[in-house]
């Protein structure tokens, strides 16, 4: 099936009854996310299978979507990936929320002029860039990510997270991991320059700390999933969050740790915040970093922070095996299913958007 790209179509969310409107051309997740609604994403790309739903009534265009996203029997099933599907018909009814479902995420912006403030190598592999919207500034949840990227210069947009809370400035701070053979982190690292404006698109996904948490908080990362953790806890620590929270942030190398001055004036600041750098090197000698320990963090797990995580909220990002590891380590510590929070990094997705992305010079 073609979808149509001159009519409006109508998203109805099931059991809620709520409608969305579905601009020509515009995805199901595009169209949810406009209206404020919170559905998981991850790639944008139909690589990560996060934003699988059901489709209930109605038919759509799928698009390309890898096998490993969705299967043959999912299909079957009548699911759909949401980031790539298009509406055919004039109404597409999906599974979605409760009978009260509202709005949780503020509508992403198209082309938002940013000029880069700052940029920096913190480790070998990971470079800091600042940037401020030169109008109002993004509203944006903490955890949530942009697209940014050059499609004249050959690379094409990418997600990163942003590693701060929002500010009164509007600055946006980003981490971005060269990767092997990576386009667009290749431009990041390489060609992006202080002074440099940059459009970006955003605020993207639904890794957002909840507010009205109660218990006590574990945060694990690794390399740039740092970013979205960052900007969380520094949210929660803004607003005056009592209850415990311990950040583990898993490096191959001493060089690889960072941030380790905020780090150390959290620590001093919010009695409760805890910050552990584990080491996963094979440099038996090298100088460990303040409150660091050696190992991979699913096996120091419980040396950290005890063998019952049933009263936790976790928070977990970086790349796919990483997640999956320390999710299996939080379960068997007890961790409830329902508290575990997951962003899952695929670097080497086509992130697809109708958001152009453009570098200019001056």
């Amino acid at each position: 099936m073609t979808p149509d790209t001159t009519t409006r179509h109508t998203i109805r969310l099931a059991p809620s009854g709520r409608d969305v409107n579905c601009e020509p051309g515009d995805t199901v997740l595009g169209a949810l996310e406009r209206a404020g609604y919170a559905l998981p994403n991850n790639c944008r790309a139909g690589a990560c299978g996060e934003c699988r739903t059901k489709v209930v009534d109605g038919e759509v265009d799928q698009g390309i979507v890898l096998d490993m996203a969705l299967s043959a029997a999912e299909r079957a099933d009548g699911y759909r990936l949401m980031c790539m599907a298009k509406p055919v018909s004039e109404v597409v009814e999906i599974e979605f929320g409760t009978d009260d479902a509202k709005p949780k995420l503020f509508p992403p912006r198209d082309r938002v002029l940013c000029v880069v403030v700052d940029a920096a190598d913190r480790t070998p592999t990971i470079r800091e860039l600042r940037l401020r919207p030169v109008g109002e500034p993004i509203r944006y949840w903490p955890g949530q990510y942009l697209m940014v990227g050059d499609p004249d210069a050959g690379a094409p947009p990418r997600p990163y997270s942003i590693a701060n809370a929002p500010r009164s400035d509007g600055e946006l701070v980003l981490l971005v991991s060269r990767v092997p053979d990576g386009r667009t982190s290749g431009w990041a690292h390489d060609r992006v320059e202080v002074g440099d404006r940059i459009t970006v698109a955003g605020p993207y996904g639904t890794f957002i700390g909840d507010p009205s948490t109660d218990t006590p908080v574990l945060c694990l990362a690794a390399g740039s999933g740092l970013a979205p953790i960052l900007a969380l806890t520094d949210a929660a620590l803004r607003r005056g969050f009592r209850l415990p929270v311990t950040l583990c942030f898993s490096a191959r190398s001493r060089a690889d740790v960072f941030d380790e001055g905020l780090m150390a004036w959290w620590t001093a600041k919010h009695r409760r915040f805890r910050f552990v750098p584990t080491i996963t090197g094979d440099e038996p000698d090298e100088a460990l970093p303040a409150g660091g320990v050696r190992g991979r963090i699913p096996d120091v797990l419980p040396a950290v922070v005890g063998d019952d995580l049933s009263g936790h909220s976790v928070y977990i990002a970086g790349s796919p095996e990483f997640v999956e590891t320390c999710t299996g380590a939080t379960l068997a510590l007890g961790a409830p299913p329902e508290r575990i929070h997951v962003e899952k990094y695929h670097p080497h997705a086509a992130a697809l958007t109708p958001d152009p992305t453009h570098l200019v010079r001056n």
